[in-house]
């Protein structure tokens, strides 16, 4: 494929100036919105971006400033949204950067496969997927989102479109590059097979932190996919308390235990979702106060069986409750919130101890806090997951100190070794960067040798100095 031979449409594709934001809604940025229809007009947009340079977008999910670029342009590139083949025997699906994984469980359930990887929303784009490098539940099994990548196109800032195979350099800088080394066309997946469209799930609460990473540690190879809530307002011996959840994709037979004339048995590959009333626009930004979430954490821990087998769940309640809640990112209020994703690696423990011993000493209303174990990491030069232990955590932005005592965190977390999440940041300190991502000048060299002039840059980028 080329900008030459894409589909016959305008050449110039609908631009508009536009505020743009992330998921956690405190750094917006004007921008010039492109929405280009074809490869060719992506083409267009990338050379005309001008002198603020420009950077693809998907559905907008990352939750800081990954996808904004003050002043300049940002591709929407939601409208190249194509499934173009499907391997149904081998398993293998091409599609365009702007399909949404929610868009490709339509297409592959009803088919017998799933894909390889989604995080906790299945409103993020192919693109995203690898510009971000995600990760789900089943990282310490299956890795991260570009290690199941069997080819990509990529438009780069000469207007060259490249195929790019994984084991390159290009493709370890393009995994997790944050969309720094050009704008993702297309690209091949694996899949994973599945029998139904549901999930057999095993739940058990931990009655502190210590025991949680004892249940992690010594069953979670059992598991395909494994997450924990955790409490962080929780303190004194219940301290890191948790609901635990694992679970695999449940075959046609475990369908037996559901009613005869049961949807589910009739149809046991449909993809099936529920949607709630969003939330208003305007709630306080004090509704999610330490009372309130504290309250809510009680009742969460409370109400989750001490151990519960094999209890059949549809796919989006499994992966992905908060999609049946549109926009609810609103809950925080129009400040905003800070998502903050850490992770350290097997043999610190302490640190892990330590910072939600801080956190819950520090009382943050975060309920939606999650531990998981990571496995080995995969090749992408700036790629977020290295084995060991993940938290991550949603904090009110107007919480009073936040910034100072994030700092604190981002400080014991590279003594540590480990490193904070690109896709969710909005806040680290550039001299910290270097010491969490060891091939950071490597990307930085690769990117000034295939984008001398700085086309693709992003708020990120900036901040960063990426």
């Amino acid at each position: 494929m080329s900008a030459d031979t894409a589909p016959d449409a305008a050449r110039d594709p609908d631009a508009d100036w536009d505020t743009v934001t992330g998921w956690g809604r405190t750094a917006p940025t004007g921008a010039l919105v492109v929405r280009p229809r074809t490869y060719e007009e992506a083409a267009v947009a990338v050379r005309d971006c001008g002198v603020r340079g420009g950077i693809a977008r998907g559905l907008g999910r990352a939750y800081g400033d990954a996808a904004q670029n003050a002043g300049g342009a940002v591709l929407d590139m939601t409208a190249l949204d194509r499934v173009h083949a499907v391997d149904v025997a081998g398993g293998t699906v091409l599609c365009d950067a702007g399909v949404s994984l929610h868009r490709l469980m339509e297409v592959l359930l009803p088919l017998g496969w799933f894909v390889p990887v989604t995080p906790g929303t299945r409103y993020v784009t192919v693109g995203g997927a690898i510009g971000a490098d995600i990760h789900g539940k089943n990282h310490h099994v299956s890795g991260s989102f570009s290690r199941h990548v069997l080819s990509l196109e990529l438009l780069t800032a000469d207007g060259r479109v490249r195929t790019v195979a994984p084991g390159t350099p290009l493709f370890d800088a393009t995994a997790g590059g944050m969309g720094l080394t050009g704008v993702i066309l297309t690209a091949t997946l694996r899949l994973q097979p599945v029998g139904t469209a549901l999930m057999s799930v095993d739940t058990e609460r931990a009655a502190d932190l210590d025991d949680l990473m004892a249940r992690l540690t010594a069953t979670d190879h059992r598991y395909r996919y494994s997450v924990a809530w955790i409490d962080l307002l929780a303190r004194g011996r219940a301290t890191g308390r948790a609901v635990l959840t694992r679970g695999d994709h449940a075959p046609l037979e475990a369908l037996d235990a559901l009613p005869a004339r049961s949807r589910a048995r009739r149809e046991p590959l449909a993809f099936r979702t529920s949607r709630l009333p969003a939330p208003p626009d305007f709630l306080p930004g004090g509704l999610l106060s330490r009372t309130t979430v504290g309250l809510f954490n009680e009742l969460w821990y409370r109400k989750a069986p001490r151990e519960s087998r094999g209890r059949l769940q549809r796919i989006s309640t499994f992966f992905h409750p908060l999609d049946g809640v549109p926009h609810w990112n609103r809950v925080y209020g129009r400040g905003g919130f800070v998502q903050y994703q850490f992770v350290v690696g097997h043999g610190r423990e302490e640190a892990l101890r330590s910072i939600v011993r801080r956190i819950s000493e520090r009382r943050c209303p975060s309920f939606l806090a999650v531990l998981k174990r990571f496995g080995e990491a995969d090749p992408g030069w700036l790629s977020f997951p290295v084995p060991g232990w993940t938290l991550a955590l949603d904090i009110p932005a107007g919480l009073p100190g936040l910034g100072a005592f994030l700092d604190e965190l981002d400080e014991e977390v590279a003594d540590a070794g480990g490193r904070v999440y690109l896709a969710k940041d909005s806040r680290l300190r550039p001299d910290l960067l270097a010491a969490m991502y060891p091939r950071l000048d490597d990307f930085r060299a690769l990117r000034a040798e295939l984008d001398p002039r700085g086309v693709f840059v992003s708020d990120l980028a900036r901040r960063l100095a990426l």
